[in-house]
């Protein structure tokens, strides 16, 4: 572990519970391939310790995680290494899936933003617990990517259409949607987040459902905006092809249509053709298979003219104004 991924990575073992913890706070955690290296050679140490639990938080307010760290993988496109990219991916994705397969409860203490890489450290564990500041979403078309860290799993599994949904749109999620959507399985209020680590030490005899159960605070999840529109998501979200999506969007005439469709028309085209693609076939592959997909699908997409503008107008000059290639969809230009 390198000096700066120790700083960044804080880890010990307290009463029988190993406790990680995000300290990039700056970058609001996003994840660096040293970051995604120390967190894996700390889980890999901490596999026969017998532990009853791990937890997995930060030490910003602000942020979960708000993903991997895309500028540094476009600056890796631009100088031609390759090699530096698949590096951080092929990590990242291998924790990922450490995480889904670990032989102790993960539970994960999502606070303020969490997006992208956040929901790979997350989500693959069997507790994700929401504070009322958590923010999560998939936002990659938004990029010019895709949504990766196992997304091509996850998101076809969860109801409905919700998943082609988050996945082409980068909706953004509250703690109510996270927790009707089934992304979140607990609701802890941010004051007592700090109780969760000492009440699983105290309790490691009772199952973690149970011990984050006495936490909880009233959950919010009747006040899920998704819930209400949930079935226009899934007629719309769950037609067969990008064509057919934007045409019953414009069908259903609603605020919340008019809001998908605006979502979907600043999104990279090619993305959104990936992604629906990506997102079709995930059910019938186990999360292994998916990553192997998407880690094939980041040695070209992380050098495509769509990611290096979409990266550009985001996160390097912050113009918010990117200039896709457009994409064409049975003749006419998609989604115009």
């Amino acid at each position: 572990m390198t000096d700066t991924a120790a700083a960044e990575i804080l880890a010990d073992v307290h009463r029988g519970v190993g406790r990680l913890l995000l300290n990039r706070p700056k970058a609001l955690n996003a994840l660096t391939t040293d970051m995604v290296v120390a967190i894996d050679r700390v889980l890999a140490g901490w596999e026969d310790a017998s532990l009853s639990a791990v937890v997995l938080a930060s030490t910003s307010a602000k942020a979960f995680c708000a993903g991997g760290d895309i500028r540094t993988v476009r600056e890796h496109s631009l100088a031609g290494d390759a090699e530096a990219s698949e590096r951080f991916f092929a990590s990242e994705y291998r924790l990922n899936a450490r995480i889904a397969e670990y032989p102790v409860p993960v539970v994960s203490l999502i606070d303020g933003l969490c997006m992208g890489g956040g929901l790979g450290l997350s989500v693959h564990g069997g507790f994700r617990v929401v504070t009322e500041r958590a923010v999560l979403a998939m936002p990659e078309t938004g990029i010019g990517f895709f949504p990766d860290v196992g997304a091509s799993y996850f998101l076809p599994r969860l109801p409905g259409a919700i998943g082609m949904y988050l996945g082409l749109t980068g909706y953004r999620l509250d703690a109510a949607d996270a927790l009707y959507t089934g992304l979140a399985t607990h609701f802890v209020p941010a004051d007592g987040l700090d109780a969760v680590g000492e009440a699983l030490a105290d309790s490691p005899g009772d199952p973690v459902d149970v011990v984050l159960n006495r936490l909880a605070g009233r959950s919010p999840v009747a006040g899920s905006g998704l819930a209400d529109v949930r079935g226009d998501m899934d007629w719309a979200f769950g037609a067969p092809t990008l064509g057919e999506i934007d045409k019953r969007l414009r069908h259903l005439d609603t605020p919340w249509a008019a809001a998908a469709l605006a979502a979907l028309e600043s999104a990279s085209p090619h993305s959104l053709e990936i992604t629906h693609a990506l997102l079709a076939r995930g059910r019938q592959h186990t999360l292994r298979e998916c990553l192997g997909h998407e880690l094939a699908l980041t040695r070209t997409t992380v050098r495509s003219p769509d990611f290096l503008e979409g990266v550009r107008a985001a996160l390097v000059d912050k113009d918010r104004t990117p200039r896709w290639r457009r994409a064409s969809l049975g003749g006419r230009t998609l989604l115009s």
